[in-house]
């Protein structure tokens, strides 16, 4: 994870109020697809309901600031004796680093820092007390990844799949088209798709003018369960679960 201590800085993450630590979290689950899937950033970004100009925004904070970066930019707090908020960016962002370093090489790389820039080197225990002060769930979500993160701190836990066909699942969203309608009138169609839950793969879809409904999904399932016509598409069978 990269941290850049000239750049524009939050708050210390282990300052973060709960709310301003959950909204983090937040906008790096919107991003989440993106970097570690090479989902597209419009993709990704639309899927979470989210503007794509946000997105990017998101995006090119946490390019320099890692997860720090994602938190609301706030003003320095008044009549506190604290270290530099870049300073006390890099300590978090060097201690969210996979594998995660020891206090003591932060420490040292704090120091060459500082001097480097001209700032008073903080002592051990103040690099000891910023790194410790981490929110656990941050600490986790950066160093052990998501799906670590969600079984410690989630309360709803998804069951993934292990294997082909033992879970699809459906979803629904509305087209941005619009067509004319056998009214007469113009409608946004509404695209169904049954996908695969351990490949990902699309195992059958459905696109009516109507909202989404129990009988327009039980017609993609009906799709998605039977051999397709197309040579290349090769997804049939049934679930283990739905």
């Amino acid at each position: 994870m990269h941290s850049s201590p000239l750049s524009p800085s939050p708050r210390g993450l282990a300052e973060l109020p709960e709310a301003a630590r959950t909204d983090t979290l937040h906008r790096w689950r919107v991003l989440r697809p993106h970097l570690d899937e090479g989902v597209p950033l419009p993709r990704a970004a639309g899927d979470a309901g989210v503007r794509l100009r946000t997105a990017q925004r998101w995006l090119a904070r946490y390019r320099a600031d890692g997860l720090a970066g994602l938190a609301r930019s706030t003003r320095a707090d008044r009549g506190t004796r604290r270290l530099p908020d870049e300073l006390r960016l890099l300590i978090e962002g060097l201690a969210l680093r996979p594998p995660g370093p020891s206090p003591a090489h932060v420490h040292r790389v704090i120091v060459d820092v500082a001097k480097d820039q001209g700032w008073p080197a903080p002592s051990y225990a103040t690099v000891y007390a910023v790194v410790r002060g981490i929110d656990p769930a941050m600490r986790t979500l950066a160093l052990e990844g998501e799906k670590r993160y969600r079984e410690v701190f989630d309360l709803i836990h998804r069951r993934e799949a292990a294997i082909p066909n033992e879970i699809w699942q459906a979803d629904h969203t509305e087209l941005d088209l619009w067509v004319i309608a056998p009214s007469g009138k113009p409608a946004r169609p509404w695209l169904t798709i049954i996908e695969d839950d351990h490949s990902r793969a699309i195992a059958g879809y459905a696109v009516n003018l109507g909202a989404p409904s129990a009988i327009q999904t039980a017609l993609a399932l009906r799709q998605a369960i039977w051999r397709k016509s197309e040579p290349g598409w090769h997804v049939c069978g049934i679930p283990a679960a739905f």
